[in-house]
Order: structure tokens, then sequence, then C-alpha cells
């Protein structure tokens, strides 16, 4: 039985909303505020206020799926749930770019806020080599956090909520401070005049710069698992943090622009766009003395918690991604020490780092705008899925009018994401190719894997469930017992049953209930397989299947009964007739919805004394060391792992070989010492080395399909020579994986 882990509900609405807030308020605003002045002129603020109206269009979508789904996982677990494959796939891809090239966003701000630190100190203005002081202080900085991560160091709550406050604290006394400053100038209005200094093209190019800013609520959501009563609270947390950040920003760039005096000649909008991510330092030195360090030390910290917490939130991505076998698996290993997804954390500082040297602050900031942008694209897609599909979900908050919420913010966000283009196309080229390259992932990696992986997650809830199923082909009472000793090895290593399956042809333009009048003929040979099952212990089925063809009653029958594990009979091929035979077989192999192995030969439940396991690395050979333990308990047989080096194969090809053998092996628990053959052939390799005893246990080798004709397979040159009985075990083909997973969705569903 499975332990079921949960996490403890101790964040209230308090500490959730606090943790939307400091999202918010963090880098962005202090690092960006000045580059959207320089774009949007004054009509900034009206970016700002179209960003939040955008902003509460998903925030809505978030909030009704965040108080339906308690757990982890927030807008990919969303879309993995309601949306066709590859958007799962790509909703964690892009997740996993944006957060870490906001990580970069973040690394440069913090190199521009010490740069005026060490100017401060009177270091010397340096340019190190084909990068700038602050690219050098960024790169170091990620790879100072990337460090603490891998240690494993992080905010606690209480810590995090005390950041927030000294947040808001410093923003506070930045816009009381500017607001003071108003007050005394009289000609302030002239810092609006003209408004719309760029037009609307100016506000569109500002709002997707910042959008960045906006997108911290996603993150209560993220937490949802760890909420108290997440169905009220949750959505209440959304909101409450979009209307306390909201008019922060609008006055942030209220008495930014307002208060602010330019140089001669410059207005205070291109003064401030000058200045980039520090203008907010140069507003409030203006302000009041000392006041800029004040900014300083605020910049400073938002950048650094931002910056831990987004190296922390990106390699979690990248770590659930492997776990869900859309990436490589090593990316999904735990440090055996500190207890880190070490692996993970590199890969997302390479991102950080590199997007920090190669582009400008300003296309960091869009292309992780434009990664957010799309990103909830799909989750407001995915609300108007679920509520489609999902109707019974209790939700503690309902998105109103839909669909036409939703599809507005779908629309206002695709709008801005392709309107960056003309403003930032680098960015577009960042965030296109990361895209293009995650379509190139999925489709030449991850799908196959992903389907094996649900495959096997399903297997092992019915197998926890103690549903596991084996269904053998039985149709000569010469082979009735060959085959049903293998299947009862294999069922009772899972404590479950076996199904007995006979089919009845029936040819093409006669009805199939015509071949009822030969159910009778095959009763003897079930009868005889439900007797020996029974002999041994384990529960048996009898099942007839009625079908045009064998190969395909056999496949159908292991479908209907939702077998795990087929066992199926080849005769070792002599005759063209026999080789005829064995093609069913393999028609049976490639369309089988499950694992399977075929059993060449006959198989002597007292007759067996050793097991021998050819053994590399691949999911067939894995599959075949994962069942040697069960059948040597079984047999009572010691297991003798052996793979064989092709003579003349470089000496480094063949210690990887080997090292792949020995991987195989631990982590099917076998700690058989591994017997290394060169020899000129693999079949008569191992063919030399059998005694009368033996059972071969082997992963199926790939093969072309006139093998099945011509018999030329490794599993059949054994067979022949050594007169031996061998189990050749196969995984399940993806693509059948894919249909076998969908077979078990809609049962679910109905």
């Amino acid at each position: 039985m499975s332990t079921e882990v949960r996490l403890s509900r101790e964040l209230r609405l308090l500490d959730i909303t606090m943790i939307g807030v400091g999202a918010m308020i963090g880098a962005g605003i202090f690092v960006l505020t000045g580059i959207a002045a320089g774009v949007a002129g004054p009509a900034l603020i009206v970016a700002f206020l179209l960003n939040g109206i955008v902003a509460l269009l998903t925030a809505m979508a978030y909030a009704e799926l965040g108080s339906a789904f308690h757990d982890a996982g927030g807008g990919y677990l969303w879309v993995k749930t309601s949306l066709p494959d590859p958007n799962g796939f790509l909703s964690g891809w892009m997740s996993w770019f944006a957060h870490a090239v906001a990580c970069s966003l973040y690394a440069l701000g913090f190199g521009a806020y010490f740069r005026l630190v060490l100017e401060a100190a009177g270091a010397p203005s340096l340019h190190l080599g084909f990068m700038t002081l602050e690219k050098w202080l960024a790169v170091l900085t990620c790879v100072v956090f990337s460090y603490i991560n891998f240690r494993g160091a992080s905010e606690t709550g209480k810590a995090g909520n005390v950041v927030t406050v000294g947040k808001i604290a410093v923003i506070g006394g930045f816009i009381g401070l500017g607001i003071w400053v108003l007050a005394g100038r009289p000609d302030w209005q002239t810092s609006f005049e003209p408004f719309f200094t760029t037009g609307w093209g100016g506000v569109f190019a500002a709002m997707g710069l910042t959008f960045i800013a906006f997108e911290g609520y996603e993150i209560i959501a993220q937490t949802s698992e760890e909420v108290e009563n997440p169905k009220r609270n949750v959505p209440r947390a959304i909101f409450l943090s979009l209307a306390i950040v909201v008019p922060i920003y609008l006055l942030v760039a209220f008495v930014a622009i307002g208060a602010v005096v330019a140089p001669e000649g410059m207005r205070v909008t291109q003064f401030l766009g000058q200045e980039k991510e520090v203008a907010l330092v140069r507003a409030a030195d203006q302000f009041l003395a000392g006041g800029g360090f004040v900014i300083l030390v605020g910049g400073l910290l938002s950048t650094l918690s931002a910056l831990n917490a987004t190296i922390y939130s990106s390699s979690r991505v990248a770590f659930a991604m492997a776990r869900d076998a859309n990436l490589p698996t090593v990316i999904g290993t735990v440090h055996p020490r500190r207890a880190t997804p070490h692996v993970a954390i590199a890969a997302s500082a390479l991102i950080v780092i590199g997007m920090a040297i190669l582009l400008p602050i300003e296309d960091v900031a869009a292309a992780a705008d434009i990664m957010f942008l799309l990103l909830f694209v799909q989750v407001n897609v995915a609300v108007i899925r679920l509520r489609k599909l999902r109707p019974d979900l209790d939700r503690g908050f309902r998105v109103p009018l839909m669909p036409f919420v939703p599809v507005l913010a779908i629309g206002t966000m695709l709008f801005l994401a392709v309107f960056l283009f003309t403003h930032y196309p680098m960015a577009w080229v960042a965030a296109g190719g990361w895209i293009a390259a995650g379509a190139g992932v999925y489709y030449g990696y991850s799908r196959k894997r992903e389907a094996a992986h649900l495959k096997r997650a399903e297997w092992m809830e019915r197998i926890e469930r103690k549903e596991y199923r084996v269904l053998v082909a039985v149709s000569s009472p010469r082979t009735v017992e060959s085959l049903m000793e293998v299947a009862v090895a294999i069922a009772t290593q899972h404590k479950g049953e076996v199904v007995a399956v006979s089919v009845v042809e029936v040819p093409e333009g006669e009805a199939l209930a015509t071949g009822q009048h030969r159910v009778g003929e095959l009763e003897p040979v079930l009868q005889r397989a439900a007797e020996y099952a029974q002999r041994r212990g384990v529960p048996v089925r009898p099942v007839v299947e009625i079908a045009r063809r064998v190969s395909h009653g056999i496949v159908e029958a292991a479908r209907e009964e939702e077998c795990n594990f087929l066992v199926i009979g080849r005769p070792v091929a002599y005759s063209f007739m026999e080789r005829v035979v064995a093609s069913i077989v393999e028609r049976v192999l490639q369309d089988a919805p499950c694992q399977v192995g075929i059993v060449y030969g006959t198989v002597k439940p007292d007759g067996i004394g050793r097991i021998v396991l050819p053994v590399t690395r691949g999911p067939n050979p894995e599959l075949a060391a994962e069942l040697a333990p069960a059948l040597s308990r079984w047999f009572e047989a010691e297991v003798q792992p052996v793979t064989v080096v092709p003579e003349g194969m470089p000496e480094g090809e063949a210690t990887e070989l080997v090292a792949g053998a020995r991987a195989t092996l631990a982590a099917a628990g076998i700690d058989a010492g591994l017997e290394v053959l060169r020899r000129r052939e693999i079949a008569r390799g191992i063919a030399q080395i059998l005694r009368r005893d033996d059972l071969v246990l082997i992963g199926a080798p790939s093969a072309s399909p006139l093998a099945a004709l011509v018999g030329e397979t490794i599993p059949n040159i054994i067979a022949q020579r050594r007169r031996v009985p061998v189990l050749v075990v196969r995984e399940v083909e993806q693509k059948k994986a894919r249909r076998l997973e969908r077979l078990f969705f809609a049962k679910g569903a109905a």
C-alpha cells in the first residue's frame, strides 16, 4: 500500500496575500519603471492601469482553478489536465524558461544597483573583457544563488513576510516623499504634457514590457496545497494582492514622472528612460538627500529575494517535468547528501546566465513577458475547457460571463505578445527559439517517455489496488503448462490473477456469431489451463474471444481485460507454416497494449536450474532485469547476468556498454556478478555458455518486420542452437501506451 504524502495546510489568508504582494512588488517595479517611462512617456500610468485590468482578467481564471484544485502545480497542472498534447509539456517548458529569464532580469537589476554601490564607495569604473561590470556582477550573483539553492537554503515564510513588508515600506516612503515634493511644485502638471508622447504604440509596448511585474499572483495558486481553506482563501488572496499592488504601481508612476526634475533640454520620461533600471534611485536622490540610498537598499533586497525565488521556482519546474518523464531522468535526480535537485538547478542557471550575457535588459524583460503571456493564454483556455469537462469541481470562485472574460484575456495577451515584436524582436527570437526547441524535444524525446511514464503510473496504481492481470494465450494442450508456468510466476510476483484466453477465428464474410459452435472445442484447453493455475494457488479466469484474426482477438482481450502482461508462445521457426504462425505472434507483439512475454520452447517447472539474463541498457532489457528476481524465486534458480561485447568494438564504447549493463542490474536490485563475453556475434556468444537446465530471459531486440518470417532473431538463434527455453519480454509500444491511457481515461470519465 503506497503512502499518500500531503503538505500541512499552515498558510493563512494574510500569509498568501503577502506572498502575492511580495512577488509583484519586487524587482520588476524597481528595475522596469524607468525603462517603461522612456517607452510610454507620461502615459505609463495608463499602461500600468491597463496591465492591472489585463492581470485581473487572468487572475479570475487563477482564482477559479486555484480554488478547485488544491494540489501544488498551478498552471502547469491545469493545462496538462485539460488540454491535449503537447500543451501540457509546452506549458511546463515555457514556465521553466519564463522563470529562468525573469531570474536573468533580476540578476541584471542587481548588477546595476550594486554598480552604484561600488561607485558610491569610490571604486573605479570597469569594463572587463567582452561584458560590462553589471553583466559580470549578474553572472556572479547567479552562480552564488545557484550554489545557495544547491545547498538547500531558502527563505522561511516569516522571513519572506519581513522582506515584503520592508519592500512595501521602501516604496511607500518613495511615494510619500514624491507627493511631498509635488505639493511644493506648482507646475508639476507640465511633466504630464503632452500625455501620449509616443502614442498608443508606446503604451502597448510598455504594457508588454512591464507585465512581468503583475504576474506574481500565480504563485498564490502554486501554494494551494499548503493553504488553510484554499477554496475560500486562494481567490481572496489573489484579488487582495492585486488590489494592494496596482494602486501602488500607479502612485509610483505618478510621483516618478510628476516630482522629478529632468536636466535642461530633456523631458522627465526621457531622463527616466535614459537611467533605465536605476531611474528610481535617481528620482529618490532628488526627493531627499540619501533617498537614493534607501531605494538602492530596497532594490538590492528585492532583486536578491526575487533572484533566489526564481532560481528555486525555475529549477523546480524542470525537476517536476523530469519526474513526469518530459525531460531526461538525470534532471529529476536529487543530490544524495543535499537532497536538492542539483542537476535541475544547474540547467536553470545555464539558461539564466546565457540570457543575462546575450541580451540587453529590455530584451530580457520582454522575453520573460512573452513567455508569461503565452502561458496565461493556455491557463485561460484551460479554465474554459475545465468548466465543460469538469462541471463537478467544487469551485470557490467562478469566472463571471464565461467564456467572454477568458476570451477577452486571451485576446489582450496575444495582442501584447505580438506587439512586443515591433519593439523587441530579439526577445521574440529568444522566446520563439525556445518554443521551437521545446517542440523538437517533445516530438523527438518526451512524447514517447511520457506515454511510458503514464502507462507505468497507471499500472502501479492497479498493482497497489491488487488488480494486476496476466493474459495468457493458449491454443494447444502441448503448450498450456509451459505458458501457464510463466504466466503464474509473473502473476504471483504481483499477487494478481491470470486470464486464460483462446481465440476462435471466423473468416471474413461470416457473422462472428457463427464462431460460437467452436467454443466447445477450446474448453478442454482452457480447463487444463485453469486447473494448472489453481494448483499453483493463483486465481484464473478462462475467456474465449471470437475474432476475425487470432492476433486481433488476443490484443482485444488484453484491452478488454485491462491486462498488465501478456504471455504467448512462439514456435522455433523451421517450416514455412510455423513461420506464418510466428508472424501472428509478431503482430500481437506490435499491437499489444501491455508488456509482452514470448515463450520459445518448453518451460518445465522442475527443469530450470539457472536463469541466464543477457543485459544491456534500454526499456526491454530493463524489464527483463525487473522480472529476473521474481522468476528466480519461483523456479528456485540462480540468476546469471551476461553481456556480450562484440569483437572489434572500440574500448570506450565497450566500457560504456558494460557500465550500462551494470546500471540496469543495479536498478533491478540484482547483485549477481556480471559475466562479460567478447564474441563476434551476440546470439552465438550467449548460446556457447548455456547449459541444458537454463532459461534465457532476454529483452526483445529490435528486428525488421521480415525477421518474423526468416526467423533470424537473437532469441530464435539461441533457441534453435541450444534447445533451451527462451522468454523474450518487451515493453509496451509507446503509441499503444497512449491508446491504453485514453482507454483508461474514457472508462474513468464514464
